[in-house]
C-alpha cells in the first residue's frame, strides 16, 4: 500500500496520526526498494530523517543493507554513523524518566514505538561490528550497548504479554519489532561461544534457538512493517548463518516457503532471485543456481552490489563443479569491480590458476605465483580490523615467496572448507565423487615428491578434506582413519595448525551422526578448550558451539540421525 506523508486525513474526515503516516510511508519506500528502485526509495525516506524515527530507521536500514553487501569502509561508516542518527532522533520520541526498567510503566503508543526502534538501532550498529570484525572484539567492546538492546527487547515483550498493555493503532507494527529484536537476539545468543557470552557478561545465559526462529517466524507471519526484516533474518539464518558459523543444517524447506511469497510478488527484485540462487546452491542444484545468479545479475544495474553478490556464490558454485576457469573468471571480476578483500580475491585466482596445466593458464595472462607474492600488500583493515579471511590467504601464499616455491597442494578446495562447502557437494553424490578423484590425485602428487618442511602440513589436509567427501559418499570407517590421522600427527604440524582443532571438530560430527554422542561431546570440547591462536579460530568456535548444541539436543531427544549420500 502507497501513501504520501501529506494523507493524513481519512475518508470520513478523521485524523490519523503521525506514526500511522509515517510508517504507510516508510513501507511504501521499502515496496520501492525491493522493485530495485533503491535510490528513489532513499529519496522519499530522506526527507524526514530528522523528524521521524521510523523514516530515521528506514534509512539507515537500507544503507546499513547496502554495507553488508559491499564491505566497503566508506559504505560501514556510512551506515554506522547514519544509524547512530537515527538513534538520536528515536530518543528524542522516548519517555523521559529516572527508572531504569519499563516494566510497570505507562507510556503513549509513539514512546512505546520510540523504544523499539531505539533497541533496533543498537541492534544494526551491533551486527555491523560483528560485520567490521568475526573475531568479535569489537563486538565485546560495545557489549554495553548489546546489553542495553537486549534488556529493552526482554522489557519490551513482557510489556506486550502483560494485561494492562493496552493495543494502539499500530500495534501490529509495535509486535513486529518485539518478535523481530526478540529473534534476532535468542539466534544470535544460542550461536556465540561460551567465551563470547561470558565476556558479553550474559552470565548464565543463551538464546534460545527455536524460540528465536519462532518469534521471527510469527514477525513475518504478518503484513507489518518488520515482516521484510524478520523474512531477511530468517532467510540469512538458514541459508548463510547455518553453514558459515555452523554445522551447514539450516532448513531449507522453511528457507523455501519463505522466499516463495515475496519472489511471487517481486519476481524480478535482486534480493529474491539473489537467494532463491543460494537455496539452489545449498541443495546442490548447481546448474539452477548458476542460472538464478545470472538472473539477479540481469535484473537491475544500479546497484552494482547485487552483481558482486552474485559473482561471489557463482565462483563457488563453479568451485564445486571444478570449473576452474570460469571460477577463476568471476574472482578476477570480484578483483577488478569489488573492494570488500583484494587480498583474497587475488589469493582464489592464484588458486583456479594452480589447478590448472602450464598450457590452460596461458590465456589469461597471469601466474598463480605473482597473484600469491601479491596478496600480502593487499591486505586493508575495515574498522582496524583485519578480516580473518585475508589472514589466512596471507599465511598461505607466504611459501610462494621461495625463490623456488613449493606450490600449495589443493588450494581452492582448502578455502571451500574454510567457507563450509563440502556440506553443499555432500548433497551430490557426483559432485563429492569428483572432488575425491582431485583429492586422490593431490594425494599422489605428495607421495611422488620429495619430502619437504610442508608435507606433514600439505599430507594433513588432504587428509582432512578426504575425509569430509568420505563422511558424505558414507565411507565412516575410512573418514574416521583420516581424522585420526591427523591429530597423531600434531606435534609434526608446523603451520596449518587450525587442521587438528578442526579434525576433531569433523570427527565429533561424525560420531554424532552415528550415535556416539559421549565421544563426540569429548571430542569437541577438546577441540573446543585445548587449542587456541590458530587461523580461523573464531569461525571454528562457532562451528564447535553449533555441534555442541546438536549433541546436547541429540541427547534431550535420545535420537540420533545417520545421514547418506544420495
Amino acid at each position: 500500500m502507497k501513501m504520501s506523508v501529506e494523507a493524513e486525513t481519512l475518508s470520513n474526515g478523521s485524523h490519523r496520526s503521525d506514526l500511522s503516516v509515517a510508517l504507510d510511508d516508510c513501507m511504501a519506500a521499502l515496496d520501492l526498494f525491493l522493485q530495485n528502485e533503491f535510490e528513489e526509495a532513499l529519496s522519499r525516506l530522506r526527507c524526514r530523517t530528522k523528524d521521524s524515527m521510523y523514516h530515521a530507521l528506514t534509512y539507515a536500514t537500507i544503507l546499513e543493507m547496502r554495507a553488508m553487501m559491499t564491505f566497503d569502509p566508506e559504505d560501514i561508516l556510512a551506515a554506522g554513523n547514519t544509524m547512530k542518527d537515527a538513534q538520536a532522533v528515536c530518543q528524542r520520541f522516548r519517555k523521559k524518566s529516572s527508572f531504569n526498567s519499563l516494566i510497570n510503566r505507562t507510556f503513549t503508543e509513539e514512546e512505546l514505538h520510540a523504544e523499539v526502534c531505539y533497541a533496533e538501532c543498537l541492534l544494526q550498529r551491533a551486527a555491523l561490528t560483528f560485520l567490521q570484525d568475526e573475531n568479535m572484539i569489537s563486538f565485546i567492546k560495545g557489549g554495553i550497548k548489546v546489553r542495553n538492546s537486549y534488556q529493552t527487547y526482554k522489557e519490551l515483550h513482557t510489556v506486550l504479554q502483560s494485561a494492562s498493555y493496552v493495543h494502539g493503532d499500530n500495534h501490529c507494527h509495535f509486535e513486529g519489532g518485539v518478535n523481530l529484536g526478540v529473534g534476532a537476539f535468542n539466534l544470535m545468543l544460542s550461536m556465540l561461544p561460551t567465551r563470547i557470552l561470558r565476556l558479553l557478561e550474559f552470565v548464565g545465559f543463551s538464546g534460545n534457538k527455536d524460540f528465536g526462529l519462532e518469534q521471527l517466524q510469527e514477525g513475518c507471519s504478518t503484513q507489518t512493517f518488520r515482516a521484510f526484516l524478520c523474512n531477511m533474518l530468517l532467510l540469512c539464518y538458514h541459508t548463510f548463518m547455518s553453514f558459515i558459523l555452523g554445522t551447514g543444517e539450516g532448513d531449507v524447506v522453511d528457507a523455501e516457503k519463505l522466499l516463495q511469497p515475496y519472489l511471487k510478488q517481486y519476481p524480478k527484485g535482486a534480493i529474491f532471485l539473489f537467494f532463491a540462487g543460494r537455496i539452489e546452491e545449498i541443495k546442490g542444484n548447481l546448474d539452477a543456481a548458476i542460472g538464478r545468479f545470472e538472473e539477479c545479475c540481469e535484473a537491475q544495474q544500479h546497484w552494482k552490489q547485487f552483481h558482486h553478490m552474485c559473482y561471489w556464490e557463482l565462483m563457488w558454485c563453479f568451485t564445486y563443479k571444478r570449473h576452474w576457469k570460469m571460477a577463476y573468471f568471476y574472482a578476477d571480476l570480484l578483483s577488478k569491480e569489488n573492494t570488500w578483500s583484494k587480498a583474497t580475491y587475488a589469493y582464489m585466482k592464484g588458486a583456479y590458476l594452480s589447478m590448472l596445466s602450464r598450457e590452460e593458464r596461458q590465456p589469461f595472462g597471469e601466474s598463480e605465483v605473482a597473484l600469491f607474492r601479491q596478496v600480502p600488500g593487499l591486505k586493508q583493515k575495515i574498522a582496524g580490523k583485519s578480516l580473518p579471511t585475508e589472514k589466512f590467504a596471507i599465511r598461505k601464499a607466504r611459501r610462494y615467496f621461495a625463490e623456488n616455491p613449493l606450490p600449495l597442494p589443493v588450494p581452492p578446495l582448502e578455502m571451500m572448507y574454510i567457507w563450509n562447502g563440502y556440506t553443499v557437494i555432500g548433497k551430490h553424490r557426483d559432485l563429492t565423487e569428483g572432488m575425491l578423484k582431485t583429492l586422490d590425485e593431490a594425494q599422489k602428487r605428495l607421495d611422488q615428491n620429495p619430502k619437504t618442511e610442508f608435507s606433514i602440513d600439505d599430507q594433513c589436509l588432504v587428509s582432512l578434506l578426504k575425509g569430509l567427501c568420505l563422511k558424505h559418499l558414507g565411507h565412516r570407517e575410512e573418514a574416521e582413519h583420516y581424522f585420526t590421522l591427523i591429530v597423531c600427527n600434531e606435534t609434526q604440524i608446523k603451520y596449518d595448525h587450525y587442521l587438528v582443532p578442526n579434525a576433531l571438530l569433523e570427527h565429533g560430527l561424525l560420531c554424532l551422526e552415528q550415535g556416539r554422542s559421549e565421544e563426540a561431546v569429548s571430542l569437541l570440547e577438546a577441540a573446543k578448550h585445548n587449542y587456541k591462536n590458530y587461523s580461523m579460530e573464531s569461525r571454528t568456535h562457532f562451528r564447535i558451539q553449533a555441534a555442541l548444541h546438536k549433541a546436547q539436543a541429540t541427547e534431550e531427544n535420545g535420537v540420533h540421525c545417520v545421514t547418506s549420500s544420495p
